[in-house]
């Protein structure tokens, strides 16, 4: 999936709006594109969010499907998720990842459940900062930025949320399996990450649990976001941050969330397939 298909096709969203105008006209795909003058798939492509249309596109499209009034409004929809795209490599550029761990400190504090899906990776709050690094390097490698260390140690201090005493606060980690197996930093690094995961799975405050490999998904794990509790998801893509707080993107979310925490593994099961990833590092 394209890093623009997360603001496009999100309920509501400006892919949803042009497939019901289609519908709406009773065309098929393949006729508006063929009407339109482009490529049999371009139609397709736009509401899958595979394509980010132009504004050109935007105003031939709701004159082929017979409704011109709502154009201005798509457009001014197409030009938020374009602004969206901008702001996240501006950032980067601006003031590197250390600011935006500065910003996610900021929403998780103010926050008294804290719940985290991820596919692939570690969630932040339960990271080392050798396995932090490793991802802060990765993130540098693609952006151009350099402020690896300012990034990992604004990482770990964003981690004394944790203990903070007589706070009420909740946290839910929820990740696969794979997470525990696909190394961002040396093996040694690793082995200490898992340790860490150990330790943290026995706290009063956290709920972490682990999707196995041999489970069955109800809904695939498209990728990893944050919700702070019934108010905000935080989804970073290759491209942007998006921050979704409309009713149906929260509910939608929460959803996928509490299907994906239904299945996972917690506990001392949970453990045992940490431990096992364990062993099969160290041999």
């Amino acid at each position: 999936m394209r890093p623009a298909s997360e603001q496009l096709t999100q309920p509501g969203g400006l892919a949803e709006r042009l497939t019901a105008l289609r519908n709406a006209a009773g065309l098929k795909a393949v006729q508006l594109a063929e009407s339109l003058g482009w490529a049999r798939s371009k139609v397709s492509k736009i509401e899958n969010g595979n394509q980010m249309p132009t504004v050109q596109d935007v105003r031939d499209w709701t004159a082929a499907t017979g409704h011109p009034e709502v154009t201005e409004e798509l457009i001014a929809m197409l030009r938020a998720v374009q602004e969206v795209h901008t702001r996240w490599r501006r950032r980067l550029r601006e003031g590197g990842q250390a600011s935006i761990q500065q910003e996610l400190d900021e929403l998780t504090r103010s926050a008294t459940r804290i719940r985290n899906l991820q596919v692939a990776v570690i969630p932040g709050l339960l990271q080392t900062a050798g396995y932090a690094h490793g991802i802060a390097t990765q993130v540098s490698a693609v952006y151009g930025n350099v402020d690896v260390d300012a990034a990992v140690a604004a990482r770990i201090k964003r981690q004394e949320i944790l203990y903070e005493p007589g706070e009420g606060r909740r946290f839910e980690f929820v990740f696969t399996e794979a997470a525990l197996h696909m190394r961002p930093c040396p093996r040694t690094a690793m082995l200490g990450q898992l340790d860490r995961l150990m330790a943290i799975s026995s706290m009063r405050n956290v709920n972490l649990g682990v999707i196995a490999f041999t489970t069955k998904y109800v809904t695939d794990p498209r990728h990893g976001f944050w919700l702070l509790d019934n108010d905000l998801v935080r989804v970073e893509t290759y491209s942007a941050e998006l921050n979704l707080r409309q009713p149906q993107e929260l509910l939608l979310y929460t959803r996928i969330f509490q299907q994906h925490a239904a299945i996972a593994i917690y506990g001392s099961m949970a453990r045992g397939i940490i431990v096992r990833a364990m062993q099969d590092l160290a041999a």
